[in-house]
């Protein structure tokens, strides 16, 4: 009989929607319908299914992955052979030849024009762009901030907005095609793909390119999408954001230098660096790409997320004696400036000897004036190169 449409939808983690406008659009549909109008999906037609899933999620787009996913399946379809007449010198007597249409009934789905593949065969079906890119031919990494490093230019609404799921995707703009598998894989709540997506670019291109070119733009084109379509898509960029910092916190930390060479990992006892979103900001994730790229160096972190009350901040301050402290602000609201200039006057040590933390005002929030005393980085890679410089030059005194 088959399965139904539903339980296939859940066992993609697509929606029923989609595998619906997928069958209208690309003709990725069950070859055989029960009583001619339900879908009963075939282990056949989920195999395409589930090839279709892997292209868009590799950044193929819909058109060419249902091409590619129907030229899969008509190759695993055997060609039917007619009968011949074996009749003749050592052949068996009595069997005649079927008629031409009678031989070819069989496979008429699998030879329509929509099932015809790629010239050459399946095996020209472009890899996924993952795991082929050569990271030598990568573009210039941006070096933006990272909360706008995403910042694209977003179409304007259309007249009639389609249901997630449905072949809506996320205004991304001019991004790599990595964005584009990653956008898809989040729209359609592909948990699986969207965790491997994102291991897949960071082992690849690294953790800050990974996270300005493709991370970042992804993300702002969910919140884009989120603030266009009203309460949708929300839950696309929880997902999102929910594995993001998931792939954030399995970046490997250095391995301990041995004691014959300067290596970058600090020596125990070194002075952390205190990172922590002022109070009312709740945006954490830039802190926690920083956090794990100061662990890629080997530099101690203190991580206090989201919203961290003065006060709170100023006894870890006391407490720690950091190297640095890295303030993130989403939005001017948020900014605090009077917060900033404390923190960098905060000293520690002996009379004669006392030392003042460096202090790093992260994100948008802080555009405008300059705080005194203070860097202003424009971006992960911006602020990794600061604090490595502080590490290497030591604490600011007074």
């Amino acid at each position: 009989m088959g399965t139904t449409t539903g339980a296939v939808a859940r066992r993609l983690g697509v929606s029923p929607a989609t595998l619906r406008s997928w069958d209208r659009r690309y003709g990725v549909g069950p070859e055989v319908r029960a009583d001619g109008r339900h879908r009963r999906w075939a282990p056949r037609d989920i195999a395409v299914l589930e090839e279709m899933c892997r292209l868009t999620a590799s950044g193929i787009p819909p058109a060419e992955a249902a091409r590619a996913a129907r030229a899969a399946r008509a190759a695993r379809v055997p060609r039917p052979v007619p009968a011949t007449d074996r009749s003749g010198p050592g052949g068996t007597a009595g069997v005649s030849a079927a008629p031409p249409s009678e031989a070819h009934a069989s496979s008429a789905a699998s030879l329509s024009p929509s099932s015809i593949p790629f010239p050459g065969g399946p095996s020209h079906v472009p890899p996924p762009p993952v795991a082929a890119a050569d990271t030598r031919s990568a573009p210039p990494p941006a070096t933006a901030d990272a909360a706008r490093a995403g910042e694209c230019a977003v179409p304007a609404p259309r007249a009639a907005a389609r249901q997630p799921g449905s072949g809506n995707g996320l205004p991304l703009g001019d991004v790599r095609q990595e964005c584009r598998g990653l956008a898809r894989a989040a729209v359609r709540l592909d948990a699986a793909a969207v965790e491997r997506l994102l291991a897949s670019a960071v082992a690849q291109y690294g953790l800050v390119t990974a996270w300005e070119e493709v991370m970042v733009p992804t993300l702002r084109a969910a919140g884009r999408k989120w603030e266009t379509a009203g309460d949708r898509y929300v839950e696309v960029e929880h997902l999102l954001s929910w594995h993001i910092s998931s792939a954030l916190r399995r970046v490997p930390p250095a391995a301990p230098a041995p004691p014959e060479t300067s290596g970058t990992p600090a020596p125990p006892g070194s002075p952390p660096v205190l990172l922590a979103c002022v109070p009312d900001e709740q945006h954490a994730l830039p802190l926690e790409a920083l956090a794990a790229g100061l662990a890629e160096q080997g530099v101690p972190v203190r991580m206090f997320g989201p919203a961290l009350p003065a006060e709170a901040l100023d006894a870890a301050v006391r407490r720690t004696g950091p190297a640095a402290v890295v303030l993130w602000s989403q939005s001017r609201s948020t900014a605090n400036r009077p917060l900033a200039r404390h923190v960098a006057a905060s000293a520690w040590g002996v009379r004669g000897a006392r030392t003042h933390p460096a202090v790093l005002l992260a994100g948008p929030g802080w555009a405008g004036p300059a705080v005194p005393g203070t860097l202003r980085p424009l971006g992960l890679r911006e602020a990794l190169e600061a604090l490595m410089r502080l590490r290497r030059t030591g604490p600011r005194e007074p």
